[in-house]
This record gives structure tokens, C-alpha cells and sequence, in this order.
């Protein structure tokens, strides 16, 4: 990102496909915000088009469950001091909000926490590829699941809701521990640690393995990612989202003025 603009009619695609309604934080309205907003919704037709569209999307998220299968009974092979648990994220992990980025696509405009509530208050969110038939085969195996998400806790019943009806084993409120001030997830991780073996993680962000992956620094992280390889090929199933996350945040910052030319400024400094 930024990507070339599509043809008008992949808007118009766009537009047609949705049937009802998180990239950059929102900032205060400013007489130039407007135009910055549909800037950067434009910057993003390309990743939400992949990301809600494509096969190859599809297939990933159903490879990315077969792994997980794959992982969870290596681990389940071995002994366990506590009962084993998954830990999952929720959004473009087990649910699908890309309808959400589709209309804010469609309508020139960026996250802000205001219409992702709506989004969430729906509770009509799909569920991605091979993520309802793998939870509950890690339920038949013994394995309770847990929830973690940066949704906040005023999206408590609604989640609940949208994952019980989409067919999610233990969608209850001591299995889904949304975020209360921080979006650090160690802690939480923590509190299921205290009464289960984590043995396997599966996100769309490498923060939902470990926050000390938020550090986009040298090499915008990879070294680090690299130095984990072996804990993260045991341990982590990371599945894609080119719609937002923290790889996108290290580059371009939140303040949402700024972001078309942090991001100006990194493909030239990269362009050959």
C-alpha cells in the first residue's frame, strides 16, 4: 500500500455486494480531513478487495486451519502439567468484518470507532474458512478455546452472540476476554495460563502471539520474527489481513493527516 486505483467497476462491485454495513484511528475534523479520509479509503480498495473477494483469501484461511490441525495434534501427543488450551483472536481470525471495509470503501471513508460499533452491534459477521471446524475439533479433543480480542467490552454481547450463532464452541463470557484498557493481550493470556497450557495460538496479527512482536523497528521486524521462527512454527498459526494491523501502524503512524505521506515517503525510500 498504497495500491493503483481500480477500475470503476470493481467500485461498482463493490457497492452492489454489500448488503449492510479498522485501518487508521479517527482524529478531529479538520476542513482537509474529508479529502484525507477518501485519500486513504481509495489506498485501501485493493487490500479489501483480496481480502473480502478473492479465492486466494479463502484457500489461505483454510490452509492456515489445516496447519492448525496439524500443530494441535503434535502438541496434544505430549504430556501437560494443566489442561491444554487455543487461544484465538476474532477479527479476520475466526470472524469476517470485511463487509465493513467494503463500505468504507464504497463510501470514501476510514475506521472510526463510532461505525465499527455499528458494524459489531449487527452481529452478522461470517465465519472465516475452516475456523468453526477447527475450534470445535479442538473442543472434541479436550482442549478448551478461548477468545481474546481487542473488541472493546461495551461489544460483549453482541460478539457473544454473533459467535454462539455462527456455530463457535464456549462463546461465553469466561471464554471471550475482550479489552479493558490496554490492548496488550499479555495479560489475558496470562489469566487463561493460570488454569490451562496454552499449546497453540492462531491470529492476523503477530501481537496475538506475543506483544513484544509489536516492535517494527530494525528491518520493520522481521529479524525478531526470525530470531521466534521455531517458537512461532510450533506455536502460532498467523493467518492474513492486508486491510490494517501494526505493520501498517509502524509505518504510517494514527494521526490520520499525516499517513498519506509517511506513506509517500517509505515507497520512495524504497522505489528503484
Amino acid at each position: 500500500m498504497p495500491r493503483n486505483a481500480p477500475p470503476l467497476s470493481f467500485l461498482a462491485l463493490i457497492a452492489l455486494s454489500v448488503a449492510a454495513c479498522r485501518t487508521s484511528a479517527p482524529v478531529a475534523q479538520s476542513p482537509t480531513t474529508p479529502n484525507v479520509q477518501a485519500q486513504l479509503a481509495q489506498q485501501n480498495v485493493d487490500a479489501v478487495i483480496y481480502q473480502h473477494f478473492s479465492a486466494e483469501v479463502h484457500r489461505l484461511y483454510q490452509q492456515g486451519y489445516e496447519l492448525a490441525r496439524l500443530r494441535l495434534d503434535a502438541a496434544l501427543a505430549k504430556p501437560w502439567p494443566k489442561p491444554p488450551a487455543v487461544v484465538v483472536d476474532i477479527d479476520e481470525t475466526v470472524l469476517d468484518n470485511s463487509p465493513y471495509q467494503v463500505t468504507n470503501a464504497t463510501l470514501g471513508r476510514t475506521y472510526t470507532p463510532a461505525t465499527w460499533k455499528e458494524w459489531t452491534a449487527k452481529g452478522t459477521a461470517k465465519a472465516l474458512p475452516g475456523a468453526v471446524e477447527f475450534l470445535n475439533y479442538a473442543k472434541q479433543r479436550g482442549c478448551a478455546v478461548y477468545y481474546i480480542s481487542n473488541r472493546e467490552t461495551d461489544e460483549l454481547g453482541p460478539t457473544l452472540r454473533n459467535l454462539a450463532e455462527t456455530g463457535f464452541p464456549m462463546a461465553d463470557t469466561a471464554h471471550v476476554l475482550l479489552m479493558a484498557g490496554t490492548s496488550d493481550k499479555t495479560l489475558r493470556r496470562d489469566r487463561v495460563n493460570q488454569t490451562h497450557h496454552i499449546i497453540l495460538q492462531v491470529g492476523d496479527q503477530l501481537t496475538d502471539f506475543d506483544q513484544g512482536l509489536k516492535n517494527r523497528g530494525e528491518g520493520q521486524g522481521k529479524p525478531l520474527t526470525d530470531a521466534l521462527r521455531d517458537t512461532l512454527e510450533g506455536h502460532f498459526i498467523l493467518l492474513p489481513n492486508p486491510m490494517y494491523g501494526a505493520w501498517l501502524d509502524a509505518i504510517t503512524g494514527r494521526d490520520l493527516q499525516e499517513i498519506p505521506a509517511r506513506k509517500a515517503a517509505i515507497l520512495k525510500q524504497d522505489s528503484y
